[in-house]
């Protein structure tokens, strides 16, 4: 182990030399300058000790030189930092506890304790005991005549004897001295006391004042364990807020130009964040800034995200905190830390809070279906008002807001004052999608043009929102690592379009060759339905191959993105989706259970042109629709009307599912051709079944061919850029 060691100094010493005769070749001749040379080598370059073994090299405190620059200064909550030793202050006054801890508890140094028959041969006997005194029934104290130290015995020294219960002790005493000859009048006087100890007084509170240490160590510990500094830790600031701020030192990674589809409410927040830095502009108006806005729309829409992008270019703090850390076991936190969250905000104004899923604490007051009074959600809620209509206009706070139900929402929350603007972020239409897929394929390696592939992708991706794109591009990037291929090719987002629809393929899931045949005309039965319904959405692939949990196979649509549908449209869709029912049927004479998501999916279509749209003659234009579920046990109609609903929704399916019960009998030949070419093959395109029943028998605009096919036209109705708006200003994004 020593050769080792000294192999490595003699190696490490050679390099320093070698480093340092660039400089100073000359000083080098001297065995004296040579150490000397080496040692400070040594101090200004540290040491790279083995990976382990770090623990066991020291690191030098002092910088080498002024002009270096500190290390980063590290903001990790929990980074890992090398042991510290206690303070002297630490230290000493340990120490100090320690001593009069045992001072307090030991006996003295001139105590010593007796017995019963050395008190009496030794000092009673002898006519040396000047008094005795009874301390708390089960000790007695000796106190010795001035003759005690003529026999060798101090008069000062304490002694002691204990005893097991006082009237033996008398009777033992009274013995004694009768033996002795000593007369009544003569005796040695015995005294009573009790006596209080400290030590002891201290050993019996003992494991109280343990418990409060250890709680007080919890609680600072947790004071400290909180990242920047924001909130209290443990019992004692449980009602402060646990709001995170971010500001210049404290960056995201996230800016406007990550946020794509939602180009109007991107345009409202930036319009937030440019009267925080240039305030000036809008007051020589006249203008004030709106008190807060709500982000709301369906999940994964970019709400949070749009947030993010705020935090990162705001330029000013920035308080982002969820809903749901206000509300806590204890009665009244939550009121307290949005007191001390809005305290926070004011002093650093100007400044901006972000409320996440605000609908944890911000539900309509009275219909949250809790007992009693003395709610603890309401009474945040009410705090919460009372803060933001609290606000001066000139203090420059702005709150914003994200939930996916804004309609449960409290409507004094809603009105302007508090929330002046309602920022709706909905699912992004085909060109939001094809933006927000060149946002998400910027880290993708692949050789196809990203900007056609991003309008490809979004053509296929219907009804998808932001976080669903981000969810297929990361598939498609483990999909072509899966395959051992170097870059993404197109065919793998396509696979990974498919796992998200109808998720992972189940290829190890073996049917037998009844169940194969019954789903294949079955899948062919809907596809033959759609390719001869007019208003049926157009067919891009079917398949047999098990996917998820439960479907044995699946046929998937182009369908556009619309905002309103006919009745006639809905009757179509109707009897595309019957037509899986009606194929087995019609080809095997039974039926199954493989048809159960299609008859959900009809019934509901069918209850909603009763009830929601007014599509129905007999129950007329009735809108029964109860969005917020209000009407949960108490139905808006009477049991006649209801009866009605269930006759004229049952007589809708049963025409819808004669109507294509005649269409696929009558196509019986190309529901064979599908069905065998789709048994061989197990996945057809669009390509094959024009290839077997030929074009559809009516002139269609695919969504694929209006957007991918045709020249990339930049939408005219988006919203101008908000630095073009501000091109005089100063401010930059």
């Amino acid at each position: 182990m020593l050769s080792r060691f000294g192999l490595v100094n003699a190696s490490y010493k050679r390099s320093a030399l070698n480093k340092t005769r660039i400089h100073a070749t000359t000083l080098l001749k001297s065995p004296k300058l040579d150490r000397q040379v080496y040692l400070t080598e040594r101090k200004n370059s540290p040491f790279q000790s083995q990976k382990g073994f770090e623990g066991f090299f020291g690191r030098s405190s002092k910088q080498s030189n002024s002009s270096e620059k500190p290390p980063p200064k590290d903001n990790t909550p929990n980074g890992n930092k090398p042991p510290q030793m206690p303070s002297n202050n630490v230290l000493v006054g340990t120490a100090v506890g320690t001593y009069i801890l045992y001072r307090l508890t030991a006996p003295p140094e001139n105590a010593r304790e007796l017995t019963w028959q050395a008190f009496r041969s030794q000092l009673l006997d002898k006519g040396l005991v000047d008094r005795l005194e009874v301390l708390n029934r089960t000790r007695v104290r000796v106190h010795l005549r001035n003759e005690a130290n003529s026999f060798g015995i101090s008069s000062h020294t304490m002694l002691y004897f204990s005893i097991g219960s006082v009237d033996a002790f008398e009777h033992s005493l009274d013995e004694a001295q009768k033996e002795l000859g000593i007369p009544s009048h003569e005796r040695i006087p015995v005294a009573y006391h009790d006596e209080i100890s400290l030590a002891q007084a201290l050993l019996h509170f003992a494991p109280t004042l343990l418990l409060l240490g250890v709680l007080f160590y919890i609680s600072k510990k947790g004071s400290a364990g909180m990242t920047g500094g924001q909130g209290g830790g443990g019992i004692f600031g449980i009602g402060k807020s646990k709001a995170k701020m971010f500001n210049q030192e404290n960056q995201v990674k996230v800016s406007f130009k990550d946020v794509a589809g939602a180009d109007e409410a991107k345009v409202e927040i930036m319009e937030f964040v440019n009267f925080l830095k240039n305030p000036s502009l809008y007051e020589k108006l006249g203008a004030t800034i709106p008190k807060g806005a709500i982000l709301s729309g369906p999940p994964g829409t970019g709400k949070t995200l749009l947030a993010k992008a705020t935090a990162g270019e705001a330029g000013v703090p920035f308080y982002s905190v969820s809903g749901s850390e206000f509300v806590e076991m204890f009665v009244g936190v939550g009121p307290s830390r949005v007191r001390d969250l809005f305290a926070t905000a004011k002093k650093n104004a100007p400044c901006i809070i972000f409320v996440d899923e605000i609908d944890a604490i911000g539900k309509t007051r009275g219909k949250g279906g809790q007992m009693g009074g003395n709610d603890e959600r309401e009474s945040t809620l009410n705090q919460l008002l009372v803060e933001m209509d609290g606000f001066d206009s000139n203090q420059h706070v702005v709150v914003l807001a994200g939930t996916n139900r804004p309609d449960v929402l409290d409507p004094a929350l809603l009105r302007p004052g508090r929330f002046d603007r309602h920022i709706s972020i909905d699912r992004p239409d085909i060109g939001g999608r094809a933006q927000i897929f060149e946002v998400h394929l910027k880290p993708i390696k692949s050789a196809i043009d990203k900007s056609v592939l991003a309008r490809k992708l979004a053509a296929l991706t219907p009804g998808f929102a932001g976080a669903d794109i981000h969810n297929v591009c990361n598939e498609a990037a483990l999909i072509a690592a899966r395959r051992m291929k170097l870059e993404v090719e197109e065919v793998d987002f396509e696979d990974a379009i498919e796992r998200v629809i109808a998720g992972l393929e189940k290829k190890s899931r073996v049917l037998s060759p009844e169940e194969k045949k019954t789903v294949a005309y079955h899948e062919a039965g809907h596809a033959v339905a759609g390719w001869f319904l007019e208003h049926a959405d157009p067919l891009l692939k079917v398949s047999v191959i098990p996917r998820g949990s439960a479907a044995l196979g699946y046929a998937q649509y182009l369908p556009k993105d619309q905002y309103l549908y006919s009745k006639k449209q809905l009757l179509d869709r109707m009897c595309m989706t019957l037509g899986g029912r009606v194929s087995e049927e019609i080809f095997f004479d039974t039926i199954t259970t493989g048809a159960q998501d299609d008859l959900q999916k009809v019934t509901k279509m069918a209850y909603a042109q009763v009830t929601n749209y007014g599509m129905n003659e007999k129950v007329g234009p009735l809108s029964f629709s109860d969005p917020q579920n209000e009407h949960q046990f108490q139905k808006p109609f009477s049991e006649q009307t209801g009866t009605l609903i269930d006759a004229e929704v049952r007589s809708l399916v049963n025409e819808a599912y004669m109507r294509a019960a005649g269409l696929l009998r009558e196509k019986k030949e190309a529901i064979e051709k599908v069905a065998r070419l789709l048994l061989d093959k197990e996945v057809l395109t669009r390509e094959d079944m024009e290839q077997l029943l030929g074009k559809r028998p009516f002139v269609e605009h695919t969504v694929y061919d209006e957007y991918v096919r045709r020249p990339k036209i930049e939408p005219e109705s988006a919203p101008p850029d908000f630095k073009a708006n501000n091109s005089n200003q100063d401010t930059t994004y």
